[in-house]
């Protein structure tokens, strides 16, 4: 074979063969990381905090720039599960997607999530935090199945519903936290890299968040009982044998006040 046709014939084999697939990576944080959230009012960027939880809406993209040029990562909360009134989206919403009020929420009403439509809005919110440099989400809401929200939703609908959104933001490079659901915990454990829980030391259900611990996650709890300084300390001593990162807020979550178990 005369050298042209060799390289020709390389150049053949070149265009053929089919590119090897980068695999995508997304932030992971240690059991150790510090945390923050505040989701209302004039972002408090001052906390020694190595991640952030942000309204994936309402957080200028400017507090997410320079937060992240300081070092810490900002992931994005949206309600996966609840229709919201106010969210610039919320006209796509059809009167079928929207079921039973939530709890004690104004302008909040439950979401069919086996519905396409509601699947699609997601899918949409999740392009956005990619686009708006989120390191990863906090949806909201993915324990459907085990509320009254008007739709005869099934554990397994949950489940397809809960990986229908944590694979599409690993798929975007995100990290993705499962957001209370403690009843599914042993099933989406390997599909997600974080945990956020509300008050599952009010209701003693924390064991149920230690396999995150083991598999090397890290729990972000929420503590929103008014604790006196005798009782708060004994809570932060049961978080820190749990190893949990415990904060002490505002239902608002707006940073009226703030207790890190580990300041």
């Amino acid at each position: 074979m005369s050298s042209s046709l060799g390289l020709l014939s390389g150049a053949i084999t070149s265009l053929v063969t089919p590119p090897v697939e980068v695999p995508v990576q997304w932030y992971q944080p240690g059991i150790e990381t510090t945390w923050q959230i505040q989701l209302q009012g004039p972002t408090n960027s001052g906390y020694t905090a190595d991640l952030y939880i942000l309204d994936l809406f309402d957080t200028p993209q400017s507090v997410i720039t320079d937060l992240q040029a300081s070092g810490r990562k900002v992931i994005c909360y949206f309600s996966a599960g609840s229709f919201e009134k106010w969210r610039e989206d919320a006209n796509r919403f059809l009167p079928t997607d929207k079921g039973r009020r939530l709890g004690d929420w104004p302008g909040e009403r439950w979401l069919d999530t086996r519905s396409a439509n509601v699947r699609e809005i997601m899918s949409e919110r999740l392009l956005l935090a990619a686009e708006r440099g989120c390191d990863g989400v906090d949806p909201d809401n993915v324990d459907g199945y085990s509320n009254r929200t008007g739709f005869p939703l099934t554990y397994e609908d949950q489940l397809d519903y809960n990986r229908f959104l944590f694979n599409q933001a690993h798929a975007l490079g995100m990290a993705v936290s499962l957001k209370n659901d403690l009843g599914q915990v042993q099933e989406l454990l390997p599909l997600v890299d974080f945990a956020v829980n509300e008050s599952c030391h009010q209701w003693q259900e924390c064991h149920l968040l230690t396999p995150f611990i083991d598999a090397g996650k890290p729990v972000f709890h929420i503590d929103y009982l008014h604790l006196d300084s005798q009782a708060r300390a004994a809570h932060c001593r049961q978080m820190a044998e749990l190893q949990f990162q415990s904060l002490t807020l505002p239902v608002a979550l707006d940073d009226s006040f703030r207790f890190a178990c580990n300041d």
